[in-house]
């Protein structure tokens, strides 16, 4: 898989590692406070305000359907741009630590086992041998459904629509939590 080979942000939930292509990572940030929005699903965690710009943060373990556990010191907010269709989604998904960023070589990755038809491998990129262990190559741009994405973006206009002065804004604001 030579065309998957290049750089990786790693991380880890839970005993997992897992990588996502350095291309595709804006920063990473501290988790901070979030502001939840209503009638999202679980797993999204509401919005930040990054410079001034609200960011959708999804709760990466809850969306791999893993257990929640407490945030520590290493807990963090990776911002990553995912494509949808003609546009680009800036996110933060939270992970529970960032490893290290790794050149892996294209014969270092191969292609997802197949887990039997009903098992939706589609946002894995592939599987990379690497220093012992395996790392799970993600393709951010499918970890969410086109749908989820688009819901993502109607999500961060209320958010700004909120920001904005009027009956709507004061309306529309949900208070911050701490995740």
């Amino acid at each position: 898989m030579l065309e998957k080979a290049g750089k990786y942000l790693t991380f880890k939930l839970g005993d997992e590692e897992y990588g996502l292509e350095i291309l595709t990572v804006q920063e990473i940030i501290k988790l901070q406070s979030i502001t939840r929005v209503p009638r999202t699903p679980e797993y999204v965690k509401g919005v930040i305000n990054l410079r001034g710009k609200v960011v959708p943060v999804i709760y990466l373990r809850g969306k791999f359907g893993m257990a929640e556990v407490p945030a520590t010191e290493r807990t963090c907010i990776i911002v990553v741009q995912v494509e949808l269709r003609e546009r680009s989604v800036v996110m933060g998904i939270i992970v529970d630590e960032v490893s290290e960023v790794l050149d892996i070589a294209g014969e270092d990755i191969e292609p997802p086992p197949p887990f039997g038809t009903t098992v939706d491998t589609g946002f894995i990129m592939g599987m990379a041998k690497s220093g012992g262990t395996v790392k799970i190559l993600l393709n951010i741009d499918r970890v969410l459904s086109v749908a989820e994405l688009e819901g993502l973006g109607a999500v961060e206009r209320a958010a700004e629509a909120a920001d904005q002065p009027g009956e709507a804004g004061r309306v529309a604001r949900g208070p911050a939590i701490d995740s």
